[in-house]
């Protein structure tokens, strides 16, 4: 099995992701776990101490497809502001989990609608709040 890489994340984005664990049944999120182990073998900083390459809350982030060199981008949102659209992520989605606290250079397997998977890799973090000084969006 592969190593999963060290992972960090905000102590502002692990409060508020904790809030939203204790609020879920395991009905309405069967993967409650991995996102619970996710949050507890993270390295914990503070948002103003977040490296400006790693994957947060509301990051929009520059992926790489390993097999066809395409590029794209997501936004990893709360589940309340998961609309369905094509550029956002849920981090309740299982590779919503699995990008938070990510760097750029990672890489990861991106399941597809048909059960596909496509290898990627984080190119870029475009825009993360804390290095826009963002902390209370």
């Amino acid at each position: 099995m592969m190593q999963r890489p060290q992972i960090t994340i905000s102590s502002l984005d692990a409060v508020r992701l904790e809030k939203i664990l204790d609020s879920l049944s395991y009905s309405q999120f069967p993967n409650k776990d991995d996102l619970q182990e996710e949050i507890n073998r993270a390295d914990i900083v503070e948002p103003r101490e977040m490296p400006d390459n790693i994957v947060t809350m509301n990051s929009t982030v520059r992926f790489k497809v390993l097999s066809s060199g395409k590029e794209f981008s997501k936004t990893l949102v709360y589940p309340k502001d998961a609309n369905g659209a094509e550029d956002t992520v849920s981090v309740l989605a299982p590779v919503g989990s699995a990008l938070l606290g990510l760097q750029e250079g990672d890489q990861i397997d991106w399941p597809k609608p048909n059960g596909d998977v496509l290898s990627v890799t984080i190119i870029q973090v475009d825009y993360q709040p804390e290095r826009a000084g963002e902390f209370q969006l």
